[in-house]
């Protein structure tokens, strides 16, 4: 069969790259044409554009860059009508692949209209990692529930909002992310538990974009300098970024870089300095205590959003899925006092560390065992086998 996937940055280039290779031990047969990136272009099949060329956020950059945007939309679009696939994934980034599935439920519209008695060839539209609607822009779900054919889930929490809340039946198969980590400790034989490490490692994981870099790593270096001649202050580096454009932040601190090598100082970290995403379920993952951090330009605005806009009382996946208080939160009250108050009462000996340790394995209970790109190819492959 063919597959067509729409990913938009470096951790859905991830997961993809995980389907891909579930998806082509299942299907012998399997052509893969894509909008991704390294890892992706290492399983096989064609790349017809790299996620750095997608990757705008925010709403200044992505006014600015509105003409490329809508080309790279068209383009993607076109392509796909063309090569007709027997199925498109959607990867997250939903600004993009929202308006794929609206393009391609109106091509078939249109096509049924124009012939109502001939069979047309229509792509089946699968969304891998569902668009976190919880959080904001729930009117979403009727355009979900209009142009999608299948949700596939990587989120406990998703199972209720989605079935319960508004009637639309979706497939939860488990965090890759958990997944994830688990077979890379197996392979690197690395150890389980942090709690014992004599490593003296504070991790720093200030995001994955620019101006989340921007915005929280010179708080997070300030927050660690007193502790530099007693720990060793590592930054990941995002695999996005460029290594240089850290410079002018590392200038004058004894923090050092590492591109990378996210999970290897993970597993030797002692404690970490988080930005919201991904990321913080990673840390817990790997049973680091962690500071969230993540500083916003207006920090009263968000206490307004929270009471009429946003849905949540969490911007962390660890404190999402837990539903309650894990790690702490600093975005309304960011300051670079705040986060070295929090870290250093999560540092060995420290009041707060072995509550939040022993609060991780709720999580690592409520995600599972599951094996996540494996199940959702199988339901996939089954899916679309039914329909042919």
């Amino acid at each position: 069969m063919r597959y067509y996937l729409i990913v938009g940055e470096a951790s859905g280039d991830l997961h993809a790259s995980h389907l891909m290779q579930a998806l082509k031990s299942r299907d012998e047969e399997a052509e893969f044409r894509f909008f991704g990136g390294d890892l992706m272009t290492a399983v096989g099949g064609t790349r017809v554009k790299h996620y750095r060329e997608l990757a705008y956020m925010g709403f200044i950059p992505v006014l600015l860059h509105l003409r490329t945007i809508m080309r790279n939309m068209k383009m993607c679009k076109q392509d796909i009508m063309q090569w007709q696939p027997d199925v498109v994934i959607l990867v997250d980034y939903p600004g993009f692949n929202l308006d794929i599935a609206k393009y391609i439920h109106s091509q078939r519209l249109k096509a049924n209209l124009h012939s109502p008695l001939t069979t047309h060839h229509s792509p089946k539209v699968y969304y891998y990692i569902s668009p976190k609607i919880w959080a904001w822009k729930e009117y979403r779900i009727k355009n979900i529930k209009r142009d999608v054919d299948e949700l596939f889930s990587i989120l406990p929490f998703e199972v209720p909002f989605f079935e319960q809340k508004h009637h639309y039946p979706i497939h939860y198969v488990g965090n890759p992310t958990a997944q994830e980590i688990r077979e890379w400790k197996e392979k690197s034989g690395k150890r389980e538990e942090n709690t014992s490490s004599t490593d003296k490692v504070i991790a720093l994981l200030a995001g994955s974009r620019k101006q989340e870099i921007k915005d929280n790593l010179p708080a997070m270096i300030e927050a660690t300098r007193h502790l530099a001649d007693r720990y060793d202050i590592v930054l990941a580096g995002a695999p996005s970024i460029e290594p240089a454009y850290y410079d002018p932040f590392l200038k004058g601190s004894q923090v050092r870089l590492v591109m990378n090598e996210t999970y290897p100082l993970l597993a030797k970290a002692t404690a970490a300095l988080v930005t919201s995403g991904t990321a913080t379920l990673e840390t817990c993952m790997f049973r680091v205590p962690q500071v969230v951090c993540y500083k916003i330009p207006m920090p009263k605005l968000l206490g307004f959003l929270k009471r009429h806009v946003l849905k949540v009382k969490y911007v962390s996946l660890v404190n999402l899925i837990a539903d309650r208080e894990v790690v702490r939160e600093l975005v309304e009250t960011f300051s670079v006092d705040n986060i070295r108050r929090e870290l250093e009462m999560l540092l060995p000996g420290g009041e707060k560390r072995d509550q939040m340790l022993a609060d991780y394995e709720v999580i690592h209970q409520r995600l599972g065992e599951s094996q996540a790109p494996d199940e959702a190819a199988r339901i996939m492959i089954e899916l679309l086998t039914i329909e042919r």
